[in-house]
Formats: structure tokens, sequence, C-alpha cells
């Protein structure tokens, strides 16, 4: 019998169950654990893509670029940490097809060209890491994913055309973010988290550090008003999919923060960081400075990989 034909009940009675996989992996602030009736946002629209007997669409905004501070990564392509979590991804697709049997995918839109410029990485460094993204998909047969880059809307137009193309059509004016940071207690959290990696991530700069802050706080407004035209720019060529973040969403929020690999907190990204295997098998990010003090460099295909206790 087809989904269409079922009882009304059991759509959202699936989708219940397909919400109930990604909890585990929630990637948020908030103390508590919350059912999935919590999240109507995503449960609407996994109900309706159950209803319709569709593959259910994750967009995935995030996997820009790395960090250009080497006490935090290996280098500036892809390694084990988007290795782990691109597979993660993939295998949660995989056991929403054992619910739902059109499946699930995930795309993953990578903003590396959004803000590049904002974060001190050059558009070179970032077509290469979304290539080598694109590579390690294909590589490792992960079926249920793709990427998602400002090349795929605007072309071969240069980059910084591009940016001003979605800043000019969809960014936040920053009088209106101003006012957000002001008075939303989770933009606020945003914009400091923002800051905080804006600042460990200026190892060039060569001024005091009063005006090193200075200078990132503005930044961070400009990598927020990218971000939000971002989102927006990926609603449109993706209307009816469920959003995620890998930013920490409080419970009921219209995104889903979602947590690729255990860190030490809940900012922590693969792009931010070295992975690190313990002795059990198991896996944590961490910044590169520290997982070199704890275990040692693992090479694969000839480029740094992770480190190992």
């Amino acid at each position: 019998m087809l989904l269409t034909t079922a009882p009304d009940t059991l759509p959202k009675t699936t989708g219940v169950e397909i919400l109930d996989l990604l909890l585990p992996h929630h990637r948020t602030t908030d103390q508590a654990r919350a059912s999935a009736e919590a999240f109507p946002h995503q449960l609407h629209r996994i109900t309706d893509f159950v209803r319709k007997g569709a593959p259910i669409v994750f967009t995935l905004p995030g996997f820009p670029c790395k960090s250009p501070n080497p006490a935090k990564t290996l280098g500036h392509l892809p390694d084990m940490g988007e290795r782990l979590s691109l597979t993660f991804l993939d295998a949660l697709c995989a056991q929403i097809e054992r619910i739902h049997s059109p499946g699930a995918r995930v795309v993953i839109c990578s903003d590396g060209h959004v803000f590049g410029d904002l974060i001190g990485v050059p558009d070179h460094d970032v077509d290469a890491y979304s290539d080598e993204l694109r590579a390690l998909i294909r590589q490792s047969d992960l079926r249920h994913l793709s990427v998602f880059d400002l090349r795929d809307v605007l072309g071969d137009l240069p980059q910084d055309a591009k940016r001003a193309h979605v800043h000019d059509r969809y960014a936040p004016t920053l009088e209106a973010l101003r006012t957000e940071v002001r008075t939303d207690a989770a933009t606020l959290a945003l914009y400091r988290g923002i800051t905080r990696f804006l600042v460990e991530d200026a190892a060039d700069f060569t001024g005091t550090r009063s005006a090193l802050q200075r200078e990132c706080r503005r930044r961070a407004y400009g990598v927020i008003q990218r971000s939000r035209a971002w989102g927006d720019l990926i609603a449109d060529h993706h209307p009816h999919a469920v959003r995620l973040s890998i930013h920490p969403q409080p419970v009921g929020a219209a995104k889903f923060g979602i947590r690729l690999l255990d860190a030490p907190d809940a900012w922590t990204t693969p792009w931010h960081s070295a992975a690190l295997r313990e002795p059990d098998g198991s896996w944590s990010l961490m910044p590169r400075a520290r997982a070199q003090r704890l275990g040692r460099l693992v090479h694969r295909d000839g480029r740094p990989s992770h480190f190992e206790r």
C-alpha cells in the first residue's frame, strides 16, 4: 500500500521514529533531553516527506574550509574529522531508510566562499577543500550525501561578485542584526562564539589585543549576515528540506543542531580541530596542539590525517 493511502496517523508516527534517530545527536546548550514532539518544525517537514512517499531531504550549511590557525588543524584539506563526520551523516540516512523506504539524503551546503574573506581563508583553499569533500564522498561511496556551494548557484562569476550578490539579495541589515544581538540570547551566544573563533584564528594579526577584539567583533557581524543570507539562499533552492545546523540550537528552533562527533564543547567542528583516536577505538575532536600532546600523528594517502594515543 502506498504511504499516501495510509491513515494520516501513520506518516506522523513514522516521522516521530525518524526524529527519534536524530535526537541523541542534537547539538544544543539546553540541559534537558526533549522528545520528538518538542520539535514541531522538523516533525512537520519530515512527516510531509513521509506522507508523499518521497526521500527526506536535509540541508546542512557547514564544511566551509579549514581554520587558518595551525594550532587547531592539520592543514587546509579535509582529514579524518571530515571523513568520520560524512560517514556518520551517511549512516544516519541509512538508518532512516530502514524506517522510511524512500530513504533520506543530506545536502552539504559548503559555505566557505560565502565568508572566506572575513575569516582569512583564500578562495583557492576553499575550492580545494570543497573539491576534496566531493572526492571523499565519491571515493567512500557515501550515496546519501551531496555537496552544494556558490559554484552551483552563480557559476564562474568572480568570488567577490558572488559574495556581493548573496549579501545584497539576502543579508539582514547591520542595524537589525545589532538589535537582535542585544535582545536575543541565542543570537548573542552565536555572535560571541564566532567572535571567539575569529580571535583564535587571527594568528598573523600584528596589532594590539584590544584592536584585534574590535576587528573580530566587526567581522563577526559580517559572518552572521552572510550566514543568514546563505541560509535564505539554501531555502530558496531547497524549500521543503529539513534544516540542520552545526551550531547549537535550542529545543523547538526552526533549525536542528546536529553534533557530528564527540567534542569538549558544543561549538567544536571538524574544520576547527583535529581528530584523536582513543585506545578503545572511539574518536573525539580537539585542537591540533592538544591532540599532538596526547597522541602520535598518522598519515593517510600521504597527508596528515589524525592522531592516535
